[in-house]
């Protein structure tokens, strides 16, 4: 059974050796890989020094290094932890026990925090709004989509297409999971305080406006019938108010009056008979799509099959 350890990396060289002797520690096996994204301090050297096999990605953002991982690195599992020293790894050796034992295809880390003052209150309502938009639409069970910290199966890792470029890959990981229908856990594990003098390179408005963008890009394309559906029931009401006065002086007198209303009206039952179509349509192409995703990931075998 091999196990790969994947950490992106960008300006962590005051905690990076720690993390990866930490794996080294409870991970003896595990082969350690670091990402490094264009660090302008001793990132790479100093993880390779620990032992880490040091890999550069050079388009800057998470998700480009994500894809670029899991597209390089074969295994049969993987662990993704960021490398700022915030999170456990000694409860890495549990995260592999649940994948291979319970053959989850993704467990996610939730976050306990130890500390408070590494997580703050915008990074903390964001992750909770996010969190709870993803749960509603895809009926997930997760309560911290975002966190950093996250095993995977060789067939989920294999078959994730990744399109994101930044920390929204956070976002598109969990919802292939839940559309895909995987096995997956999420399990309790520490938080701590960043390594002192170490920054966060969240933004919380920036980074939590850019994961909505995209989870409303990944609700049109997995979901569109609910959107498109959702934008033709809008129309069509806003279409029934204006009308129902125009329909009523008819009645009444015999006249209609208000001409250009009368066309607009039109325009907005066209545009919502549109609406629908497409959804219809999109809706279709969207369950074909899904078919050749789950035959993807079918086709990929895990060692314990």
């Amino acid at each position: 059974m091999e196990i790969a350890v994947l950490i992106p990396c960008f300006n962590e060289a005051l905690s990076i050796q720690q993390v990866v002797l930490d794996f080294k520690t409870y991970l003896p096996q595990a082969k350690i890989y670091v990402y490094d994204n264009n660090s302008t301090d001793r990132t790479a050297i100093i993880a390779k020094s620990a032992g880490a096999i040091v890999r550069t990605e050079l388009k800057q953002g998470k998700g480009h290094v994500v894809y670029r991982m899991f597209g390089d690195i074969d295994a049969d599992y993987f662990i993704m932890v960021d490398g700022d020293g915030t999170y456990d790894i000694s409860m890495a050796p549990q995260i592999i026990n649940l994948l291979v034992n319970e053959c989850c295809d993704m467990v996610n880390g939730k976050r306990i925090e130890s500390d408070t003052d590494n997580y703050r209150q915008g990074h903390r309502f964001g992750n909770w709004l996010l969190t709870g938009i993803v749960a509603s639409i895809f009926s997930a069970q997760f309560t911290d989509m975002l966190s950093g910290y996250k095993g995977f199966s060789k067939k989920f890792v294999k078959s994730f297409p990744s399109l994101s470029k930044g920390f929204e890959i956070e976002t598109q990981i969990t919802i292939h999971a839940l559309e895909m229908n995987l096995p997956v856990r999420e399990i309790e594990t520490k938080y701590a305080n960043r390594t002192e003098g170490s920054v966060s390179k969240l933004n919380t408005y920036k980074d939590g406006f850019k994961i909505l963008y995209a989870i409303l890009l990944l609700v049109i394309r997995e979901k569109p019938f609910i959107f498109f559906g959702g934008i033709s029931f809008l129309l069509a009401f806003i279409m029934l108010i204006l009308f129902i006065p125009i329909y009523n002086q008819y009645q009444l007198t015999g006249l209609v009056p208000k001409f250009p209303t009368l066309i607009l009206i039109g325009m907005l039952g066209t545009s919502s008979l549109i609406c629908l179509v497409t959804g219809l349509i999109t809706e279709s192409l969207t369950m074909a799509r899904k078919e050749l995703k789950r035959l993807a990931y079918l086709s990929i075998k895990q060692v314990s099959e």
